[in-house]
């Protein structure tokens, strides 16, 4: 099946909207089948095993099959800004992020045009695009989608946010999302292998981020306690602390605020608790600030 008859019933993620993108239709991410970008840019707050000290190219895709009441990039993920780019642009600007001398190219929200963007990495890498492809993702994927980047993705960097379903649905309007985000995680984990140089910069595999959530210790814990049953102790995650209350979470009082100090040292003792050995534990507030991008068009 064509890339173009997959958006005409688009059924890419959970959701299963079943719209037809290709004739101007949109269903919970608002995506039709152009790709929209708002920001190109090179980012050096990800994992260090991402950025380094080069940075990573990161390409903002528009829209989002999630609405994460919380979403720090509420602009582009529901507001919809962004300039609508072909698939020959878009290949055109991973070779443009390469050249800026950026140690991967990192695909953000990057769900809703994964057809599209399979396509540009196929003409990137006939340009000459070398360095790794990041799927930077929040993890409500369809696994089916995912065997169709089989081979194209060199780093996936998925968020595992709940294990608890009712949070998935009031928080995020995503429902099931823990059935679907840990299958997608199994199917990434058996695409990728972890590869580390020398420098300790990530040349494939999977890290998974969580972000705590205030109130929220005991789905925190789950999904580690997850990750340690099915994946390992030395599967590499990325906790963080990083969460402040924007958009609309300020309607509900239970994470109107951000975490404290009792609750993350609680997630970091349940950590060693359970033997996790990789990764990444952010501080409070730390580069709190960079995860507000100053979204512009510049160099899409």
């Amino acid at each position: 099946m064509t890339s173009k008859e997959m958006l005409e019933k688009c059924m890419l993620c959970p959701h299963k909207c079943g719209v037809d993108r290709t004739n101007g239709k949109t269903g919970v991410c608002k995506a039709t089948d152009k790709i929209k970008v708002a920001l190109v840019s090179t980012h050096n707050y990800e994992e260090p095993c991402i950025s380094g000290t080069k940075g990573s190219g990161t390409i903002f895709f528009t829209g989002c099959n999630l609405k994460c009441v919380y979403c720090q990039n509420y602009e582009i993920s529901s507001g919809m800004f962004g300039k609508e780019i072909t698939i020959e642009r878009l290949a055109e600007i991973m070779i443009e992020q390469q050249a800026r001398g950026v140690l991967n190219i990192n695909l953000v929200t990057p769900t809703m045009y994964a057809l599209q963007i399979k396509e540009a990495i196929v003409l990137a890498k006939e340009k000459g695009l070398s360095i790794p492809i990041v799927y930077n993702s929040g993890g409500y994927e369809n696994v089916e989608m995912l065997k169709e980047l089989d081979g194209y993705i060199d780093i996936y960097l998925p968020d595992l946010k709940y294990i608890n379903d009712e949070y998935a649905r009031k928080y995020s309007n995503a429902p099931n999302y823990f059935e679907h985000a840990t299958k997608a995680i199994l199917e990434m984990r058996r695409q990728v292998k972890d590869s580390i140089d020398e420098d300790g910069i990530m040349k494939s595999g999977l890290v998974i981020r969580h972000m705590i959530l205030p109130n929220m210790v005991e789905n925190t814990k789950g999904v580690l306690k997850w990750i340690k049953d099915n994946l390992g102790e030395e599967q590499i995650i990325s906790v963080m602390a990083q969460y402040f209350p924007t958009h609309k979470a300020m309607e509900y009082e239970e994470i109107n605020r951000k975490i404290t100090k009792e609750e993350l040292e609680e997630v970091e003792n349940y950590i060693f608790e359970l033997g996790l050995e990789n990764g990444y534990i952010q501080e409070l507030g730390e580069h709190e600030e960079e995860y507000v991008p100053n979204f512009n068009l510049d160099n899409v």
